[in-house]
């Protein structure tokens, strides 16, 4: 398994397992999905926290998937089902809060801020970021509008993205980007605290002020997925220098 996924509290903590950077794959995506799906479902359930194991948050998507597709069509598949399972991630009407426990790089930065708060280890050494555009690569219209709301400012979407540098926890709280520091032990109590704070109210108001909040971003992400070709993935990822920079970088890491 690639991930670990359990109850606590009434909330639910999910955890990134994929060794060695916690990299995203399909039955990464599936757990995902399914905890998500849950947390809608179960009037018990408070909310969701997202971690990682060991000392990585996590490294993006799973770079033997992304070099090993045989066709245009896998590609195409690959991205519609990750991209609705974003949709549903970003839209949840529950709480959703990111302990961001390690590097937090890729679909890793772009999971993280579809979450509702997000609370980040206070370690230097911590890196966060977005290089795709080192990689010859652009964003789908989920991870592309996902990342646009979280970062809030033009001078954020440029700093993170146009410039594809990776940065430390401090910045990303100074920037407003992340929303608090915390050490490794106080992680996950924190995040399932903030969760009791912005649910526990009479009424659970939290849910209808999210929807408030994100409605008209959903609607657009939705718009643009129809409207969405397709082909500018499947291009991407067949072609050969890519692919060939994507091994590059999946040699380094493994």
């Amino acid at each position: 398994m690639t991930f670990e996924s359990r109850i606590e509290d009434g909330i639910i903590v999910f955890t990134f397992n994929h060794p060695k950077v916690n990299a995203i794959n399909a039955e990464t995506l599936q757990g995902l999905e399914a905890a998500v799906d849950k947390l809608n479902a179960d009037e018990a359930l408070k909310g969701m926290v997202l971690t990682g194991a060991g000392r990585m948050f996590c490294g993006g998507f799973d770079l033997n998937t992304f070099t090993t597709f045989a066709n245009g069509e896998e590609v195409i598949k690959w991205f519609k089902y990750e991209e609705g399972v974003l949709l549903k991630l970003f839209s949840c009407k529950k709480p959703i809060v990111s302990a961001i426990n390690g590097g937090a790089t890729a679909a890793g930065m772009i999971v993280a801020m579809a979450s509702d708060y997000r609370i980040v280890l206070n370690h230097p050494k911590v890196k966060i970021g977005m290089t795709e555009i080192k990689l010859g690569m652009g964003l789908s219209p989920a991870m592309g509008n996902i990342m646009r709301f979280g970062l809030d400012t033009d001078r954020n979407y440029r700093d993170i993205i146009m410039k594809g540098e990776l940065v430390d926890p401090m910045f990303c709280v100074e920037r407003g980007i992340f929303d608090e520091l915390a050490e490794a032990d106080e992680l996950i109590d924190k995040a399932k605290a903030k969760i009791c704070a912005l649910y526990d109210t009479l009424g659970h108001p939290f849910i209808q002020l999210k929807d408030l909040q994100k409605r008209q971003m959903v609607e657009l992400i939705k718009k643009e997925l129809a409207e969405y070709d397709w082909n500018l993935m499947a291009d991407t990822f067949m072609n050969e220098k890519v692919n060939k920079l994507l091994k590059k970088v999946l040699a380094s890491i493994s």
